[in-house]
């Protein structure tokens, strides 16, 4: 079973939403990834999103972008990223989904790029910039090898749309809570509970719900009317602004420790 399906089965049975940590791959340097992934898992993120950094990346806010440019400052590439991966598997099995552009994919090769992310065991994968009807070759690529693909709605989204998109997506459904780009929020949208109740009705996976997300308090919101909880914009901030990577590890430990406190109280 795929570490994504069996995370969300496991947390069904527990009667709690996910909690879903997104970090830039390479930000500020590969080694310091390698070292926040376990520590994320151990602070209590139960599926780690680790971002390709990528020059123009048009789903993101200002912290993303930066994130991305401090990681491509040290030619962090997708090849890089997956020898990362494989790291990682002999320390922590929590999922892993990696999150990218479509360039980044087509330069690299869509088939192989699938076949070298099983092997080195990602569970998922997410391509900000290509609908569910383009990318057909890296759709059918990843159904093969057991990679999930995890596809977008947005609250611009249409009726017809989120029933299409929310019954192809695998692993989760990725709920965008606001139209525009990634970035910490100081509120979330009023209609949020309703695209999230549409979503899920019609949804063949879990739903999470993303951007915006920045403190503990949202976190649980959320929690209570999801599935998983997906929080990156407020994590990679507390990245840029440490001045060592022992300030980074100590700095994100505590916040997703609180983040994961709020989601698993968030239903009691």
């Amino acid at each position: 079973m795929n570490r994504i399906d069996r995370t969300f089965s496991e947390l069904r049975e527990e009667g709690r939403a996910a909690l879903i940590v997104f970090v830039t791959a390479g930000d500020p340097d590969l080694e310091t990834t390698r070292e926040l992934v376990p520590v994320l898992a151990e602070a209590g993120a139960d599926i780690v999103e680790l971002g390709v950094p990528h020059s123009d990346p048009i789903a993101e806010g200002p912290t993303i972008q930066a994130a991305s440019t401090r990681a491509l400052r040290h030619s962090t590439a997708l090849v890089q990223i997956l020898g990362l991966c494989q790291e990682l598997r002999n320390e922590t099995d929590v999922p892993i989904a990696l999150m990218g552009y479509l360039n980044n994919l087509l330069a690299y090769g869509e088939e192989r790029f699938v076949q070298d992310a099983a092997s080195v065991g990602v569970d998922g994968l997410i391509v900000a910039d290509a609908p569910y009807e383009e990318a057909t070759v890296l759709q059918s690529a990843c159904e093969a090898k057991g990679v999930h693909r995890i596809l977008l709605v947005a609250p611009t989204s249409t009726p017809e749309r989120i029933v299409a998109i929310a019954t192809r997506s695998r692993g989760f459904v990725y709920c965008v809570s606001v139209t525009g780009v990634t970035g910490a929020r100081d509120y979330l949208p009023s209609d949020l509970t309703a695209l999230v109740a549409r979503v899920r009705r019609v949804a063949s996976a879990p739903v999470a719900v993303g951007f915006g997300i920045s403190t503990p308090d949202q976190a649980a919101e959320i929690a209570r009317i999801s599935d998983g909880v997906i929080v990156g914009s407020a994590v990679v901030q507390r990245i840029g602004d440490a001045g060592s990577r022992a300030e980074a590890l100590r700095s994100v430990r505590d916040f997703v420790s609180a983040l994961s406190g709020a989601v698993r109280a968030a239903r009691s």
